[in-house]
């Protein structure tokens, strides 16, 4: 796979990863033509699996790179990623603020944002298009680390990436769509509002690319800040998601685990 990536330059690189990892969000959507419901453990399990994955990716693929990258940069590492971290999160939060959206499984009512007319089912979809933001910007920050020839940043690291996020993209795409199809939406409307949510991942993986090989010498605060927008995102909904019926809690936090070590194993192995 490292070969066949490496033939195309950075931007299509992030183009075609990220494409993968929407095409895994639309896989999840696509459960939506077989059942009507998942089990609510192994929906949960899920969850705390995908939220395993990105802290887990959030460390080794962005953060340790960051402040390694930043030493070599003659920047105060420390500082970089505090700076760059702390930035991802705050960005999320003033999203998170603003952008209209409900969380799967929440009643109409405890929408989030700034208050609007809009339905429940685009409301669930830009909920996990909120989410979809960072984990595309990562990938495509990845692959421009890449080019920048930093000793740090390797193609297998950025693919590793790309593959733990696609892992963890199958059960964001089922709870958008499931839960539009149990309310009566037709399966192919609920496919299609399930796998519109990963679409603003490619978009966000050439601008991540894009930015980084403009601007080098911020690519070690991108990096921090793709792990603290992905941070953000794991503390603020995936946890809370995945835990919400308290008797799965030791379920969850074991699969929660098992996903931080399947990232970790990738990213270790590849880069």
């Amino acid at each position: 796979m490292g070969d066949f990536i490496q033939q195309f330059n950075p931007i299509m690189q992030a183009f075609l990863a990220t494409l993968f990892t929407w095409g895994v969000t639309a896989i999840g959507a696509a459960l939506v033509f077989f059942t009507r419901t998942v089990n609510h453990k192994l929906m949960d399990s899920m969850l705390g699996f995908a939220a395993g994955v990105m802290i887990a990716a959030s460390f080794w693929s962005l953060l340790a790179p960051g402040i390694e990258m930043a030493g070599q940069l003659g920047q105060v590492p420390w500082l970089t990623a505090v700076i760059g971290f702390m930035g991802g999160g705050i960005f999320m939060r003033l999203t998170d603020k603003f952008l209209p959206h409900l969380h799967p499984g929440l009643s109409i009512n405890k929408s989030e944002g700034i208050k609007t007319s809009w339905q429940r089912s685009t409301l669930l979809v830009l909920a996990i298009t909120l989410h979809n933001i960072p984990e595309g910007l990562a990938v495509g920050v990845a692959f421009g680390a890449v080019a920048a020839n930093l000793p740090s940043a390797t193609i297998g690291g950025a693919i590793a990436l790309a593959i733990g996020i696609g892992i963890q993209n199958f059960p964001e795409g089922a709870a958008v769509s499931l839960p539009l199809r149990r309310e009566g939406m037709s399966k192919g409307k609920s496919f299609l509002m399930g796998q519109a949510s990963g679409l603003v991942e490619p978009i966000a993986g050439v601008i991540g690319a894009l930015f980084v090989l403009k601007m080098q010498n911020i690519l070690p605060y991108a990096l921090c800040f793709a792990a603290g927008a992905m941070i953000f995102v794991v503390v603020e909904e995936l946890i809370p998601e995945s835990q919400r019926k308290y008797e799965n809690i030791d379920l969850v936090t074991m699969a929660t685990m098992t996903g931080f070590s399947v990232m970790m194993i990738l990213d270790v192995a590849l880069g």
